[in-house]
């Protein structure tokens, strides 16, 4: 028989309620004890579950979801966006801790709306709840999470984003690319940006943030040429299709404050807490 507890799906499953209830405390810290009960499970299966996928404890987590915290990543890890780097990174290899391939569409591909083109869709866990993945042969175009949205919301926002494509439902062809995309698996992810041409060079832009780190939304309109048009950065930026693996939670204001998310607050805070929690537990190993 198989053990259930040693399936990413049921890993993903315990982190995401995990992250849900430490979130509605309100950056008040939740006893161990308490968590585990709340989740159903024994405080050392909980505690080991967690910090397996974290990499931190439940406690140490939580100091990373104050709300502060943003602005704390502003101040220790600020990345200055080099303009060399956000500039062409199209057929570039692996970026950062991500095994990632990017390949963008080009613009007489974009102007058809997808016309023409196949995107198989599938729901597949994730740490940050369930997570709408889509993508083509090319690669993941999509990735949406229905935490705070809800379900359908989520699968018309992004249909949306291709209204002459081909829909398919097909998790299956898509699985090993989510698992590797959320930690629990080593294949390549290939990523297949679809997006008019502005788009696409902030995305690039995002695609050079390193994981852990944030920058602001200034720096980006300065890395590709547009210094003045931050408020156009902040609009695509908020129509990266390809969430989590494009960046876009780890671009602030430059006051220090999140600013907004497509997928919800609660869910941006999570991603940044996750990523930070993971690189100072690897950078104190």
């Amino acid at each position: 028989m198989n053990d259930q507890s040693s399936e990413p799906g049921y890993h993903f499953g315990v982190i995401a309620r995990a992250l849900g209830v430490i979130d509605r405390t309100g950056g008040t810290a939740m006893p161990l004890d308490d968590l585990a009960r709340e989740l159903q499970m024994s405080p050392a299966h909980f505690q080991r579950v967690f910090t397996r996928w974290v990499g931190v404890s439940p406690k140490r987590y939580q100091q990373y979801l104050t709300l502060d915290h943003a602005k704390q990543l502003l101040a220790r890890k600020h990345t200055m966006l080099d303009a060399a780097d956000a500039a062409g990174l199209s057929g570039t290899g692996r970026l950062h801790d991500l095994f990632i391939r990017w390949e963008a569409m080009s613009p007489g591909e974009y102007a058809r709306a997808g016309e023409g083109l196949t995107i198989r869709w599938g729901w597949q866990d994730s740490p940050f709840g369930p997570a709408l993945v889509m993508g083509t042969d090319r690669g993941i175009c999509g990735i949406g999470f229905a935490a705070e949205t809800g379900a359908e919301a989520t699968m018309a926002d992004l249909r949306s984003r291709w209204p002459k494509a081909t829909f398919i439902e097909d998790p299956a062809m898509l699985k090993q690319w989510a698992l590797s995309a959320f930690g629990a698996g080593d294949a390549e992810v290939p990523v297949f940006g679809i997006g008019a041409p502005f788009q696409i060079k902030v995305w690039e832009a995002l695609l050079t943030i390193p994981s852990g780190h944030v920058t602001t939304y200034t720096d980006i309109a300065t890395a590709i040429g547009y210094p003045r048009a931050v408020r156009a950065v902040g609009t695509a930026v908020g129509r990266n299709p390809v969430s989590w693996l494009i960046p876009c939670h780890r671009a602030l204001r430059k006051t220090g404050e999140l600013g907004g998310y497509h997928w919800g607050l609660p869910v941006k805070r999570a991603l940044l807490a996750w990523e930070a929690a993971r690189e100072d537990a690897t950078g104190a190993a």
